[in-house]
């Protein structure tokens, strides 16, 4: 299947999708038909099932879609895996920011239904999974811990943005949440911090490490180092 095809197909989805939620909202999620649905989308029955299992996937419609673009992004080449895993964060960010009424909708439909609510949950442990094994294939020796740690930092922030975004408690734009995730990178070594200055010429930090020492850990102790060299 050819980019246009799929992005035509993952447009038809969201539009679906964005029917749905409408009815939903208005209607009840357990009071909606699948034939409710394929009515007010103007598709048949048949052509619904071929795109959704059930009404549960079509809450979740636009996730499918942005796991494979995070997959895409993650197994290119990139000079800094931490950064990669922050990217894809906001890819999915963006997404729901760019078209908010509808996130709302989701948000209110799935947070009035517990099996969606353990559905969205499963759906944040793919994200989680996705990014931790980019880290682990990317970062050798990386303990698997430290990838679990941070792939569930960056979630976890890029969801708290999210819910406020899905509250229209404030508006949120991605570079919010990517300072917020440059703030993630810094808290675990991987980003230098925003006020480092370079040091003068005569400062030297001399510092001995085990040379198997994975690069997260090293970047940490160095920053330790650094910090405790001008303190």
């Amino acid at each position: 299947m050819d980019n246009d095809s799929t992005d035509e197909q993952a447009q038809f989805r969201s539009g679906v999708a964005s029917t749905a939620l409408g009815l939903f909202v208005s209607q009840g999620y357990e009071a909606t038909s699948v034939d409710e649905i394929a009515q007010a989308a103007g598709i048949s029955r048949s052509k619904f099932f071929r795109q959704f299992r059930s009404k549960e996937d079509v809450i979740f419609a636009d996730h499918e879609t942005l796991l494979e673009q995070a997959e895409v992004l993650l197994a290119q080449e990139h000079t800094d895996p931490w950064e990669a895993v922050c990217q894809a964060a906001a890819i999915v960010f963006e997404h729901f920011a760019k078209q908010v009424e509808t996130s709302r909708q989701r948000y209110q439909v799935v947070n009035a239904v517990p099996a969606l609510r353990d559905r969205e949950l499963v759906t944040v442990f793919r994200y989680e999974r996705l990014f931790g094994q980019h880290l682990r294939d990317s970062v050798p020796g990386l303990p698997p811990l430290d990838a679990v740690r941070f792939a569930a930092t960056v979630i976890s922030t890029h969801n708290y943005l999210l819910r406020e975004l899905m509250r229209n408690e404030r508006e949120l734009d991605v570079g919010e949440l990517q300072a917020a995730l440059d703030d993630v990178r810094r808290l675990y070594g991987v980003l230098a911090p925003a006020d480092a200055r370079p040091p003068a010429e005569e400062e030297v930090v001399v510092a001995v490490f085990p040379k198997s020492l994975p690069p997260a850990e090293l970047a940490r102790r160095l920053q330790q180092k650094l910090q405790g060299s001008n303190s």
